[in-house]
């Protein structure tokens, strides 16, 4: 396929790239500097700022997919979703937040979303509640065709290893904990992009 990546050079945005190039695609990958972009076979990199709606629209016009991985509180959901429909490209794949997904640990009720918890984290607070923000803007989304892919608790780098659980809307824990690398993330995000099984749907990965 020939996808846009938006923040191809971020922690997961780096690893959807070379998992998009490991399995073949073409890649425009859009960031504020293209000259951070590594040299990849397939992959053009070009600069752009999500604020710029016509300047990424036209950046994004003729792909067959767009994936967004940029930080939700560093954007304007309504804007680049707008700008995704602009652009004529009706897939798109979207690096979601956990914030909004349900809790059914310990105390906590099943129904309960995780940034409503006590002690939630102040200094994710922000990040978690655009990230709820934008999932709402995407279900009432008539014309796109999206998916909004939640992390676990943890998101951090490790290991590509193929083995991973899918959910829908229920955090996903086991005996270690709440968590998933950034390699195994980058597989299940692309393996829907090959293989969609969650349009219009938010679903979610951990171990």
């Amino acid at each position: 396929m020939h996808v846009a990546l938006i923040g191809a050079t971020g922690n997961a945005g780096s690893r959807i790239l070379a998992e998009l190039v490991r399995r073949g695609h073409t890649v425009t990958a859009i960031v504020r500097d293209a000259t951070r972009v590594p040299s990849l076979p397939g992959v053009e990199a070009k600069s752009g700022d999500v604020f710029d709606k016509p300047g990424i629209a036209s950046l994004l016009a003729g792909h067959d997919a767009v994936i967004s991985s940029v930080h939700f509180a560093a954007g304007d959901p309504a804007t680049l979703i707008s700008t995704v429909r602009a652009s004529g490209v009706g897939r798109y794949l979207v690096v979601g937040g956990a914030g909004g997904l349900e809790v059914a640990l310990g105390e906590f009720p099943l129904g309960l979303k995780l940034i409503d918890i006590p002690n939630f984290p102040e200094a994710y607070r922000q990040e978690a509640a655009a990230g709820c923000d934008f999932l709402d803007l995407l279900r009432a989304e008539t014309e796109l065709d999206w998916t909004f892919l939640s992390p676990p608790l943890s998101f951090t780098p490790g290991e590509r290893t193929g083995h991973f659980r899918l959910g829908t809307d229920l955090l996903l824990s086991n005996a270690h904990g709440s968590s998933v690398s950034f390699e195994d993330y980058a597989m299940a995000l692309v393996d829907e992009l090959e293989q969609p099984a969650h349009s219009r749907q938010r679903f979610t990965i951990g171990y």
